[in-house]
């Protein structure tokens, strides 16, 4: 289908200056609360005038001698300030429905706190056997289990035994027996990183009464307080309760739903019994339906009535399901890794089964630890990631509020990175927030372009629970990692799909659908499967060979070819019918020449740029569209049918002969207050300059004089960055860091200045600026910065504050990484710019 001039030319034209609604937002957090309306002011106009989009307020532990009580009036006259605030900057405003993780709180008496099935095994002889019922007043055994064996011979099965309100009554057997107990308590967790006045357990999320008392005692207060026409969207964080697997209606509620009583078969959980599968299969699908008809459903109950938008991070513990992003309105994931399965292709397929628009990412959260290590290029380069698994609305991870009280650097979140201006290459992060604007933007328009149907192993995956009950992590470790890895590296994207997902896809669209090996497969599933064939759909296992991708490309073709391959180069496809977008992007430290096909190919095809919005043809070869990607570099190619009317795209620029190049050598050096350091030599790294030293993080200024060259225009060439592979260290909480592999030219960006005249910020390969028109004897000045890590590093306050929170409120949190604060830093410009001609 060709596209109306007029449908192409307000793509483009809203592409260069896309909706705000794209912008990057942060998670905003606050601690104590400890917050005062100056503060939430600065916040929330350094966000605005840098391009940020919003914030997700987000309360956490104290750190002050004296914080403000969750929920005090304070507290909540703040959250109403900021909300306004942000409605004036033009800043979307998102509440968390809680402090810390997970929901809970003083409101959680133990009735309705998390509980799990605590076992205990006691080697018993043949004459027969009582044991008094004793515990805390809230424990209550479910279950008495007796077994022929020892606690060095295991049982093989178990007969359940008389449990009353007094005692186990075990009756006379033969020889050595193992009594096995399962007692429903309290998990004992309580709500991490709590603010003040927050500490309580966590709750109940298989119980709709628990679910309301929280939403009660905290969102109700907090909604009632900002007004919900203030509010974005209400938000949970990843589920994580941990190992809370029993609930007190759960054996009328199995009963109910399975048909049998699950109380004389609880041993089944804890053996490798052949009928343990199937039990536990049944069980913990109990515990998923009830998650969703308890928790996420009256929360989502909850805020449509107040006229609100439920956002989820729906997966960890308990064992939500793929398909359980069905009862929310917005979708979201975290982590990192294109060819692999994180919880952003979990959160994106979803999505694209529901038909939503937008899916968000909860994006650098582990980025280059600890904070303030992290550069834009790392940002641009995790971002990019996030892209490519389907991700288009970015969260980052995030922006500490910090009070103005603060000596030295002020108030840092435990882990991960602050995203905020107290970073030294902060000129960079306008054109950084624009750059994902425009990505998020792009990546909205029209439907996903997914071939293949990765299954998840949800039944295999409930057979293995025990101690996990994450039904997101032991599914997706059920398929092998080169699965996913040979589909994106052979140019098929896919969407995860369970049970309940593939149910509603229609066979006659005949989807192509990847089986891990050795699924097993319910009853329903394989009926479905078996349409979808009938209806000329594909169903393929991966086994432990080549041969099924072979059979996938037999019967379906690539939807990108890149030659030559390359693993590091990754891209996904949205289409609007008329108009096909593709998003490119090299994920590794070596820069990239390729061409790249595109299955239906269209007739014509752009490019278009996304850190400038502007648009250029591209003249296809018969290998496809010729693309050189620098390191970390993404690249928007959009292809159409359309006749040219009017606004069009500027005919691509020959290259220009190759002319004059001139290394420049002769630099003085500024400091950051305008005085003349004297003259310096390239490459030049300020740690090893006592004129600069190893604890400045800020800006300095390179000027040199530019004589004896020809006139015209010239390009500035910092030089290409050379590939680091080392290992990062890592600490024990940390997972997944991400970093960009590359020592760049520049340390980390340069603001470039001809004559006063700033003609950009430079931070990202190919590391390179168009001065336009040079004249000899102008002065170029490159302001450049580094991180912020140097100040960190030599910053007494902050170790000294962790420590008296610690003190004063016990331990809620432990600084990361805090001794790596300093390792590979290097400030500076590491090579000799270049001016060519």
């Amino acid at each position: 289908m060709t596209p109306t001039p007029t449908a192409l030319s307000e793509l483009r034209r809203t592409f260069a200056d896309p909706p705000a609604d794209a912008r990057p937002m942060m998670r905003w957090w606050w601690f104590g609360p400890d917050v005062t309306r100056d503060d939430i002011d600065r916040d929330l106009t350094a966000m605005a005038a840098a391009g940020v989009g919003g914030v997700e307020a987000t309360c956490v532990y104290p750190l002050s001698a004296d914080p403000d009580r969750y929920l005090s009036d304070a507290h909540l006259a703040a959250l109403r300030h900021a909300a306004e605030r942000a409605g004036e900057l033009g800043l979307r405003f998102d509440l968390t429905l809680g402090t810390g993780w997970s929901f809970g709180g003083p409101h959680i008496t133990p009735p309705y706190a998390a509980r799990w099935l605590d076992w205990t095994y006691r080697e018993i002889g043949p004459d027969a056997f009582e044991a008094p019922r004793r515990g805390w007043p809230e424990e209550l055994i479910v279950g008495a289990y007796v077994g022929n064996g020892s606690l060095q011979e295991r049982p093989d099965s178990y007969v359940p035994v008389p449990v009353t309100d007094d005692d186990i009554r075990v009756p006379a057997g033969v020889g050595p027996r193992v009594l096995l107990t399962a007692t429903a308590r309290p998990t004992g967790q309580n709500v991490k990183r709590a603010a003040f006045g927050a500490e309580g357990p966590v709750f109940d999320h298989y119980s709709a009464e628990a679910t309301r008392l929280h939403l009660d005692a905290v969102g109700g207060p907090m909604v009632d307080a900002v007004g919900a026409e203030r509010i974005g969207s209400v938000f949970c964080d990843s589920l994580e309760v941990y190992a809370a697997d029993w609930t007190p209606a759960l054996p009328e509620e199995f009963a109910a739903r399975r048909g049998y009583r699950c109380e004389d078969r609880l041993w089944l959980l804890v053996t490798e019994h052949p009928d343990a599968a199937a039990f536990k299969t049944d069980y913990f699908r109990t515990l998923t339906e009830l998650c969703e008809e308890n928790f996420l459903v009256p929360m989502a109950d909850w805020a449509h009535r107040r006229g609100l938008r439920l956002r989820v991070q729906s997966y960890g513990e308990p064992p939500v399901s793929l398909s359980s992003y069905r009862h929310v309105d917005l979708v979201e994931g975290e982590q990192w890794g294109w060819t692999r399965l994180p919880m952003t292709k979990w959160a994106s397929s979803a999505a694209h089964h529901l038909g939503r628009d937008v899916v968000s990412s909860e994006t650098w959260t582990w980025i280059h630890a600890p904070s303030f290590r992290a550069t834009p290029l790392d940002l641009k380069g995790e971002a990019h990631e996030h892209a490519l698994l389907g991700i288009n609305q970015f969260i980052g991870h995030g922006w500490p509020c910090r009070s103005a009280r603060t000596p030295g650097l002020g108030w840092l979140f435990y882990a991960s990175g602050a995203f905020d201006d107290r970073n030294a290459w902060w000129p960079a992060m306008p054109g950084l927030m624009r750059y994902l604007q425009r990505l998020s933007w792009v990546l909205r328009q029209g439907e996903p372009v997914r071939d293949v149907l990765l299954y998840l192993p949800t039944a295999d995956a409930y057979a293995r629970f025990l101690p996990s009950i994450d039904l997101y992590t032991v599914s997706t470790e059920l398929i092998p990692p080169e699965v996913p890895r040979a589909l994106r590296q052979a140019g098929y994207d896919f969407d995860l799909v369970d049970d309940h997902f593939l149910a509603e896809r229609e066979p006659a669209l005949r989807p192509t659908v990847v089986l891990p090996f050795g699924a097993h497969l319910p009853a329903e599933t394989r009926d479905r499967l078996a349409a979808i064939e009938a209806a000329g759909g594909l169903v393929v296992t991966a086994d432990g060979g080549g041969d099924w991708l072979a059979d996938l490309a037999a019967a379906r073709s690539s939807d990108v070819v890149l030659t030559p391959a390359s693993p590091d180069v990754g891209a996904v496809h949205r289409t609007t019918g008329e108009i096909d977008i593709w998003f490119l992007a090299n994920t590794g430290p070596h820069s990239r020449r390729l061409s790249a096909l595109f299955r239906d190919a269209p007739g014509r095809i752009e490019r278009w740029d996304l850190s400038s919005g502007t648009v250029t043809p591209c003249v296809a070869g018969p290998d496809g569209i010729a693309l050189d990607l620098a390191p970390y570099q993404g690249v928007v190619l959009v292809g159409h049918g359309a006749e040219e009317a009017g606004d069009g795209p500027d005919e691509a620029a020959e290259a220009a002969p190759g002319g004059s190049e001139v290394g420049l050598v002769d630099w003085r050096l500024e400091s950051a207050h305008g005085t003349d350091l004297g003259p310096v030599s390239l490459p030049h790294r300020w740690e090893d300059d006592p004129r600069v030293g190893s604890a400045f993080s800020g800006t300095m200024s390179y000027t040199a004089r530019l004589e004896d060259l020809p006139a015209g225009s010239a390009v500035l060439d910092f030089g290409p960055g050379e590939p680091d592979e080392s290992e990062i260290a890592l600490g024990a909480m940390e997972v997944g860091v991400y970093r960009a592999r590359i020592s760049p030219p520049v340390r980390e960006v340069v603001e470039v200045l001809l004559d006063g005249r700033s003609l950009g910020v430079v931070w990202d390969a190919p590391w390179q600026i168009d001065l336009g028109e040079v004249r000899p004897g102008s002065t170029l000045t490159l302001r450049v910065s580094n991180t912020t890590a140097n100040a960190l590093a030599a910053d007494p306050t902050v170790p000294q504050w962790a420590a008296e929170a610690e003190r004063l409120h016990g331990r809620r949190f432990r600084m990361q990484a805090l001794d790596r604060t300093l390792g590979g830093v290097s400030s500076g410009l590491a090579r000799i710019p270049t001016l060519r001609g």
